[in-house]
């Protein structure tokens, strides 16, 4: 039985570690199926954030979680009723007790130290290259380029046929995707038109909510050019799944030219530009329009 026990354990550890070996290649900037890592990370942020959690939170909470199987396991075999017929007749320990709340305390202090390391970075942006404002809608991206002087455009789910024949990956892949210079600043205003949703990029380690009302801030600095997929993540109706997010990193010069290209040509009139212009031609249309007899009213039918 024990060797059955220790060749059933080192097949399943054998199997983990080879779990990454059975996916695909890894892929930058989009989930890789069969994977059981977290996905690369492009911007600093990111980096620190992986960091944290592999380098800091998982060996901590494997090392309590062998520690607490290790306790029972010993408390189950000591002090069974056929190891221990008298069980003794004590209420508590004080060095255990002083040992148990100490050691938690220490352990979320050390924890701490990182987390709001890491917590400072993400609010502590340095001066932005570019400024992007990401607006929600049920279910679209909308995104507008205040700096640059390009009036919001609609970005929405790329068909999946359309998908498919360009090689993209379907229900990640948009119509317009947002298009950044790589090893810039960017800060990225986000807010929603209608619902509650959330702007989130998994390999630039961001997410922020975008609530009606309100604008939040993010910031992120990619490292190398490349696509990078995200999606909505809170939950803002039937079509949730359908409005992706995608960043295209890219050299300046092909920056600046995309620039050029989005300012040539005027862009197509958004929820929020058409709702502008109603609203700022309707008093100048109630003052141009003679002034007659309301009209009778229609006969019943």
């Amino acid at each position: 039985m024990r060797a059955l026990a220790t060749g059933v354990a080192a097949s399943a550890m054998s199997a983990l570690f080879a779990a990454p070996a059975f996916a695909k290649e890894e892929l930058l900037g989009q989930p890789t199926p069969g994977a059981i890592d977290l996905q690369r990370g492009v911007t600093p942020l990111r980096e620190d954030a992986i960091f944290f959690h592999n380098a800091i939170l998982l060996p901590i909470i494997t090392a309590i979680t062998a520690l607490v199987l290790g306790l029972l396991i010993w408390v189950v075999i000591r002090y069974n009723r056929k190891a221990n017929p008298t069980p003794a007749r004590w209420s508590h320990n004080t060095v255990v007790e002083v040992v148990w709340t100490l050691a938690p305390v220490l352990v979320l202090v050390f924890i701490a130290i990182f987390s709001f390391k890491l917590l400072f970075a993400y609010h502590d942006m340095p001066k932005p290259d570019l400024t992007i404002k990401a607006t929600g809608y049920q279910w679209y991206w909308g995104y507008e380029y205040p700096d640059q002087k390009i009036p919001e455009f609609v970005s929405n789910i790329l068909p999946e046929d359309q998908a498919k024949a360009k090689g993209v990956p379907y229900r990640l892949a948009a119509t317009q995707p947002l298009v950044v210079p790589v090893n810039k600043t960017v800060r990225v205003l986000v807010t929603g038109a209608d619902v509650i949703h959330a702007f989130a990029v998994p390999s630039f380690g961001v997410i922020t909510d975008a609530i009606p009302g309100r604008v939040n801030e993010t910031w992120f600095k990619v490292d190398r050019i490349g696509t990078f997929y995200g999606q909505c993540r809170e939950l803002c109706g039937v079509d949730h799944a359908f409005m992706p997010i995608e960043v295209r990193a890219v050299s300046q010069a092909d920056f600046d030219a995309w620039v050029a290209s989005k300012v040539a040509k005027p862009a197509a009139a958004t929820p929020t530009a058409a709702a502008a212009a109603v609203q700022g031609k309707a008093p100048a249309a109630a003052a141009a329009a003679p002034t007659s007899p309301a009209p009778a009213a229609p006969a019943a039918y």
